[in-house]
């Protein structure tokens, strides 16, 4: 799939941080008689044209859900191939001004796959933007981790801002718009903190094939809503 040249959406600084679930490579595989595998290689191309598009449109921030804690459930030769594809896509020629950063936890992963984090987390460290990828993620360990983490610090009484510094994307803001493919209706175990007023989007369509020109129809929708944040539009009168 190659990346549309031709930029339909203008964005500003009320879209900063855009976040997708990537969900449906194994059924986008399944209709095509083809492994799960099949779909999760597929799934890692368009991720890597999604994540040059997002840059090239203005977009600083960009976390992707690749694997969840949850996922080590599936059949071993599935997680296998997902760890290779991993390692593969680390390997190859990332995005220019991309940060990337692995968030989980990451201790529990291949040592080889690990290395590789470390040494393109490193390389890639004084880019302008940021890429998140989400690893042996789950939201409510990532919100534990950060509890344990202020208690060992001695705290007795933490503030949101605490929390916020504590969690694994302390210094990104909060997603402003959260993506979900693949038709199902819920933000499974992801940013469930920094989600608090997200907006989200469900589509259908599968992961391996969201183009650009979907992730357009995404960010216009987003721009379409208003963000009152608890409050009230400055248009709307108070009773």
């Amino acid at each position: 799939m190659a990346v549309s040249k031709s930029i339909k959406i203008t964005v500003d600084n009320r879209l900063r941080h855009i976040a997708f679930i990537m969900d449906g490579n194994g059924r986008w595989a399944k209709k095509r008689n083809m492994p799960r595998e099949y779909g999760h290689k597929k799934g890692a191309q368009v991720f890597h044209d999604l994540c040059e598009y997002c840059n090239e449109i203005g977009i600083k921030y960009m976390t992707v859900y690749a694997f969840s804690t949850e996922n080590w459930k599936r059949p071993k030769t599935e997680v296998d191939a997902i760890m290779r594809l991993l390692e593969e896509y680390l390997d190859r020629e990332l995005p220019d001004n991309v940060k990337i950063r692995v968030i989980g936890d990451v201790n529990a992963l291949p040592e080889k796959l690990i290395k590789k984090i470390r040494d393109v987390e490193e390389r890639s460290k004084n880019n302008e933007s940021v890429v998140n990828i989400a690893i042996n993620y789950g939201s409510r360990a990532e919100i534990t981790t950060a509890f344990n983490k202020l208690l060992a610090e001695g705290r007795k009484n933490v503030t949101e801002a605490d929390i916020n510094a504590a969690l694994y994307t302390g210094d990104c803001p909060d997603p402003d718009l959260i993506v979900r493919t693949g038709g199902d209706l819920r933000i499974s175990n992801f940013l469930l903190w920094q989600a608090a007023y997200s907006e989200l989007y469900f589509t259908d369509t599968l992961w391996p094939d969201m183009t650009p020109e979907k992730v357009d129809a995404a960010i216009a929708d987003f721009y379409s809503r208003k963000r009152r944040f608890g409050g009230l539009d400055k248009n709307e009168k108070k009773d």
